[in-house]
């Protein structure tokens, strides 16, 4: 099988990297690709949004699987181009790709299927915002803070938690005025705040068949402790010891399938990943957002311990035979922790020469995938916000974030950070 992966970053390289494991695969191929995932398939110089560059691609070179990793192809339609075509590609169409696209559409599921989720006002102007925001601090309980999400795409970065009038404020101001996230300001969904722990959980499916990943748990905040602005995301582990089986079912039962089962309703099956993002209330869990793709650095944690050939997951979902694919999974935990550039999320240099990447991935039981790397004169150099993912497997938690951070020890370069603390939520 020819298959081709869209994408740059370390889902992408984890996506590629198990991909490559597969017996089925005789020629693999990236676009763009980064220095790490060059070591194990040819990287064409396509970028992901361009879709049609990758379909023509995929037509002259025969590709059968086309496997995206980011959002914004998915989004743009590049599903619907690819089957228009006649080729094979795993993901959602650009229609239901909308779950993730628009906050306001994400939020219109949930409140038609019944999923447990946060109040919300969707806001198309700053004034209707503020006026939503005046009403709900002059109404609500004392400490009640809210939720402000751009409508659109913002790399993950669109979400700010407010716990006061002057901060939402600000949020307000940032999105919907200064356009710091560009065009995804133009409308806003306010939220109460809900509290409790956050889960990531990761779903494959055929629009009727449902195989969940494990459950994982991502740290969003740039500093240990959950200090710090959100980012894409520092790391995760999993599974999740205190999520027990019955409440991952329901998360299943009451989340996952009314979502897959409305999308379904509205006229186009969801066949693809999805993932949901997860928030364990005192009154059960609630859904906080949805993605239409894997999720990032989850997929860096979740991939590792999959012992199946992924190959017929992907296949299955695309041919509607999910229900007769199994699954099996390794024992004991993962730890993926992220190494960032200085300045990350804010502004950051690039170029930085990275060393000590062979020792690190020479410590047992540790991969390193790539995030955002690039090869400049046969040095890899940094290239992204988010440079590594150092992942490490062990029998729990704990010994796997030991590992993950024993390989971290090797990897140097200008302006390095990342959190010390994956993995010790886990411990609580």
């Amino acid at each position: 099988m020819r298959v081709l992966v869209v994408g740059a970053g370390g889902r992408e390289h984890a996506l590629t990297w198990k991909i490559a494991q597969s017996e089925r695969v005789e020629a693999l191929f990236v676009a763009p690709g980064n220095a790490g995932m060059a070591q194990i398939a040819t990287c064409v110089d396509i970028e992901p949004i361009d879709i049609e560059g990758l379909a023509a691609f995929a037509v002259k070179n025969d590709i059968e699987l086309t496997v995206v990793g980011p959002e914004a192809p998915l989004i743009s339609g590049i599903v619907d181009l690819f089957e228009g075509r006649g080729l094979r590609i795993f993901g959602p169409s650009k229609d239901p790709a909308r779950i993730e696209g628009s906050k306001a559409f994400a939020k219109h599921v949930m409140q038609t299927s019944g999923i447990p989720t946060a109040k919300y006002w969707v806001c198309d102007t700053p004034s209707v915002a503020r006026a939503r925001l005046a009403d709900h601090f002059q109404n609500s309980e004392a400490g009640a803070g809210v939720v402000i999400k751009a409508d659109g795409l913002a790399a993950g970065k669109g979400v700010v938690v407010c716990q006061t009038p002057e901060e939402a404020e600000s949020a307000i101001e940032a999105m919907m005025v200064d356009k710091v996230f560009g065009d995804a300001g133009n409308h806003v969904v306010i939220e109460e705040r809900l509290e409790g722990p956050e889960v990531s959980m990761m779903v494959v499916t055929d629009g009727n068949t449902i195989v969940p990943l494990l459950p994982s748990q991502d740290h969003k905040r740039i500093f240990d402790h959950d200090k710090g602005p959100n980012t894409g995301g520092m790391g995760a582990y999993c599974p999740v010891p205190f999520l027990t089986a019955e409440t991952t079912q329901l998360i299943i039962d009451t989340i996952i399938k009314p979502a897959v089962s409305t999308i379904r309703e509205l006229g186009i099956p969801y066949r693809g990943a999805l993932y949901a993002g997860i928030m364990l209330t005192k009154d059960g869990p609630y859904c906080i957002e949805f993605n239409c793709r894997f999720g990032d650095p989850e997929t860096e944690a979740v991939l590792p311990m999959l012992k199946s050939d992924i190959i017929p997951l992907l296949m299955g979902t695309l041919d509607c035979t999910l229900e007769h694919v199994e699954v099996e999974w390794h024992e004991g935990a993962s730890v993926s922790v992220i190494a960032a550039s200085g300045g990350y999320p804010g502004a950051y240099k690039t170029g930085m020469p990275i060393t000590g990447l062979q020792e690190a991935s020479g410590v047992e039981g540790c991969t390193v995938f790539h995030a955002g790397t690039d090869l400049t004169d046969g040095v890899v150099t940094t290239a992204g916000g988010r440079v590594l993912a150092v992942t490490g497997l062990g029998q729990d938690v704990r010994q796997a974030a030991l590992k993950a951070y024993e390989s971290m020890t090797h990897i140097k370069f200008e302006g390095i950070q990342f959190r010390t603390d994956i993995g010790s939520k886990a411990e609580n």
